[in-house]
């Protein structure tokens, strides 16, 4: 059985009276892919801003590799191996591909503002390296050839690949995908879907995924959580999550369940 990477205990996180995680026990394994799924305002990006270090939780622990998260930085939950894509995009949009992809190694990089300015030798051949793994990712993504081009003239679903080429730039162990396919196309979403699952299998990089897709959900997770209202209602297979009647009530709907061809009981 495989050793968890991520481990949520009891985890809380309040804004004012609304309580938009609560008590939520969570693990994901080494070398897995998880999905996170509920309705709007079910509390799904809210834990992920609190893996994150964007938010500091209220009450419990996050253990992430043996430490301990809780009021960590982002920038030192970064180091310690974590990065995300957003559900909107956040591309540095007037600057090229090559560039956003090296703003991502920032967590790796040990030069010092003293040595940019000087141009150091130790810096340059940082920064050579820098874009050498840039180009070397940008294959990867399949984005060759694009290095130079502005973010903002690549198209929506190469945006969203460069989003993710950017995150995978800082070498995590863990990658938290924020709505991935949003606004794709079939085409585009069956493109991504392959993408994140050679993540996995190329790359050794656990995946943690927030997407309403129910088709991208259930045909690459190995394990569903279901959050309703901040709470897990259920947890388990894509083949336990598709029949509980809890979740279809709460989140599928029959109509929904019936598109993505779940079987619910009459």
């Amino acid at each position: 059985m495989a050793e968890d990477l991520l481990v949520a205990r009891k985890v809380t996180k309040r804004f004012g009276g609304l309580v938009a995680v609560r008590e939520l026990d969570f693990t994901i394994p080494k070398g897995s892919i998880v999905s996170i799924i509920g309705p709007n305002g079910a509390g799904k990006t809210t834990f992920f801003n609190c893996i994150t270090g964007f938010y500091s939780i209220d009450e419990g622990d996050l253990i992430f590799d043996g430490h301990r998260l809780n009021g960590r930085p982002s920038y030192q939950i970064a180091r310690y191996g974590i990065s995300r894509t957003f559900q909107n995009i956040r591309l540095f949009e007037n600057m090229t591909v090559i560039e956003n992809i090296m703003v991502g190694q920032e967590p790796r990089l040990t030069s010092s503002w003293i040595g940019a300015i000087l141009g150091t030798p130790h810096t340059r051949a940082e920064e050579e390296q820098a874009e050498k793994k840039a180009r070397e990712m940008l294959q990867f993504v399949g984005l060759q050839g694009k290095g130079d081009w502005l973010a903002k003239n690549l198209p929506y679903g190469e945006q969203r690949r460069l989003e993710i080429a950017r995150a995978l730039a800082s070498d995590p162990k863990l990658l938290l995908l924020d709505e991935p396919t949003a606004g794709m196309n079939p085409r585009e979403t069956a493109e991504t879907t392959r993408f994140i699952q050679r993540l996995r299998d190329e790359l050794g990089i656990t995946i943690l995924l927030i997407e309403h897709d129910m088709r991208v959900v259930m045909g690459i997770s190995e394990r569903v959580t279901v959050l309703d209202y901040g709470e897990k209602i259920a947890e388990g297979t894509p083949a336990e999550i598709q029949t509980n009647p809890r979740v279809i009530e709460a989140y599928l709907g029959r109509g929904a369940a019936a598109s993505a061809n779940i079987e619910v009981s009459a």
